[in-house]
C-alpha cells in the first residue's frame, strides 16, 4: 500500500475516473473519460427515490476527438446517472470546445465555455484527466515514431517547465532537451 496504514475508518464514498486514448484509422485520436460516484449506503434523492449502495449517483462520459496538435474536432458527452434529470440538458453545450486546443490555459478555456450554469461540475472536472490522457496517448507514441524530432527543435517541448523534473534549469532537461536547458553549465 503506497500510503501509511490509516486509522480505523468506514468506507462512505467511491469515485472512479477512467480515461483511455485511442488512435483512429482516420489519423485523429479519441480520448475518452468516465466518472462514476457511488455511496456505500442507501440515500434518498428527491427525483430518483431511494438510491441503493453501489448504484451510481453520477456516471458521466466524455469523448474528445483531437488531432496531433490536440485541437478538438468533436466532443461527445453522455450522462447516464445524475441526481436530477435536468443535468442531462447541458451535454450539447460541451460542443463549444470544438476548435479549441488542449494545452496551456485549457482549464480556463473549459470554464469560460462550459463552466458554472453552462455545464456540469463533474464533466468539467473530468476534462482535466481527459486532457492529461491526451498528452499521455499522443506524444509518447509520436515521439517513439519520430525520435529525432523529439530532441532537437527550436520550439520548446510541451512538457518544459510543467513539473519539477522538466524544469528548464534541471538535469533532466539538460539530458533530454539540451537545446532548451538554461541552468548553470556545471550541472
Amino acid at each position: 500500500m503506497p500510503l501509511s496504514q490509516p486509522t480505523e475508518r468506514e468506507h462512505i464514498h467511491n469515485r472512479t475516473v477512467e480515461c483511455n486514448g485511442y488512435r483512429r484509422a482516420d489519423g485523429l485520436w479519441d480520448i475518452e473519460g468516465q466518472l462514476v460516484d457511488v455511496k456505500t449506503y442507501t440515500f434518498q434523492n428527491n427525483e430518483r427515490g431511494d438510491v441503493p449502495p453501489g448504484e451510481p449517483v453520477h456516471e458521466m462520459w466524455v469523448r474528445l476527438t483531437v488531432n496531433d496538435d490536440l485541437k478538438i474536432h468533436a466532443v461527445e458527452v453522455v450522462t447516464d446517472y445524475s441526481p436530477f434529470a435536468v443535468c442531462k440538458q447541458v451535454a450539447p453545450n460541451f460542443e463549444r470546445l470544438v476548435g479549441t486546443s488542449i494545452g496551456p490555459g485549457w482549464r480556463k478555456r473549459v470554464r469560460d465555455r462550459v463552466g458554472g450554469v453552462e455545464g456540469c461540475t463533474h464533466i468539467v472536472e473530468l476534462l482535466g484527466p481527459v486532457a492529461t490522457t491526451a498528452f499521455q496517448t499522443i506524444y509518447p507514441l509520436k515521439n517513439r515514431e519520430n525520435p529525432e524530432g523529439t530532441t532537437r527543435s527550436s520550439r520548446p517541448p510541451r512538457l518544459l517547465n510543467t513539473c519539477h523534473a522538466f524544469r528548464s534549469d534541471g538535469l533532466k532537461v539538460k539530458e533530454i532537451w539540451p537545446d532548451h536547458y538554461d541552468g548553470p553549465e556545471s550541472n
